[in-house]
């Protein structure tokens, strides 16, 4: 057969368009796609939510890829390790209660199946602004929308409009930076649902109590807004935890099961 450039270059323009456009309204939108927010992803496509990830980067993934210190081992414990059986990641037992995972298999799996259940990843896209508004219901203001340009176009400070999408419930995953809830505590006027009504920051590694306070701090963080894996307990003013994945694994699955609870409430 003979290829026709002009063929390929419509047949990714027409496709990719119409993939953005499917997804404008969503019942969940995540920012920031390391295993958190992709656990996340995961368990609410399975539920048939309609769900987009953003994530600034090229890949997905996070830190799982690198490791401990570009050695590309990650660690589980138990209940952690629950969750990559699901997935059908392969972990091996080390001492006791800790088994490790190869972490590009982890990576990989982990990002094949939130593709495979329903999410639609759109990568190289960074979350500049949220849309807020007034509400009739117990919340006087709550996130209904999200503010999308190209990664590009920030990196070059480049002045690009953006565009949105419309979404019930958002989930902040985006790790120690924790982007979202900044954004919202900047333009909000409003407080956070922390102790001081703002982002209360990260403490340093102490990762038995971060693992712990990890699945603690994931939840409702703004109307309409979840924090999930690191940017928990960033948000929440918590310790962080290292190369081991499990309590990340285990927030993504909670902001989930939270969230299509909400979903079904409203229904």
């Amino acid at each position: 057969m003979k290829l026709d450039e002009q063929v390929i270059t419509r047949a990714i323009i027409e496709r990719f368009t119409q993939k953005w456009i499917d997804y404008l309204d969503l019942d969940v939108a995540i920012v920031g796609g390391g295993p958190a927010g992709l656990v996340a992803a995961y368990y609410l496509a399975k539920k048939a939510r309609k769900v987009a990830l953003f994530e600034r980067k090229l890949t997905i993934g996070g830190g799982m890829w690198g490791g401990g210190m570009m050695f590309n081992e990650i660690v589980v414990q138990d209940e952690g390790k629950k969750v990559l059986d699901e997935l059908g990641i392969s972990t091996y037992p080390f001492q006791t209660g800790y088994y490790t995972a190869d972490a590009v298999e982890a990576t990989t799996t982990l990002a094949s199946k939130v593709c495979q259940a329903g999410t639609r990843v759109f990568n190289l896209m960074c979350v500049e602004d949220v849309m807020i508004r007034q509400t009739d219901g117990p919340e006087s203001t709550r996130v209904v929308g999200l503010v999308i340009n190209w990664t590009a176009v920030e990196m070059a400070e480049l002045h690009v409009d953006p565009l949105t999408v419309h979404t019930r419930y958002t989930i902040d995953a985006t790790g120690h930076a924790t982007e979202l809830m900044h954004i919202i505590q900047k333009k909000s006027g409003s407080r956070l649902l922390t102790q001081t009504g703002k982002v209360v920051g990260e403490k340093s590694l102490w990762a038995e109590v971060a693992e712990r306070s990890t699945l603690e701090n994931t939840r409702e963080a703004f109307p309409g807004v979840y924090v999930a894996g690191m940017a928990a307990n960033a948000t929440f003013g918590s310790y962080r935890m290292g190369p081991i994945f499990g309590g990340m694994l285990l927030s993504g699955k909670k902001a989930a099961e939270l969230i299509d609870q909400r979903l079904e409430d409203r229904t």
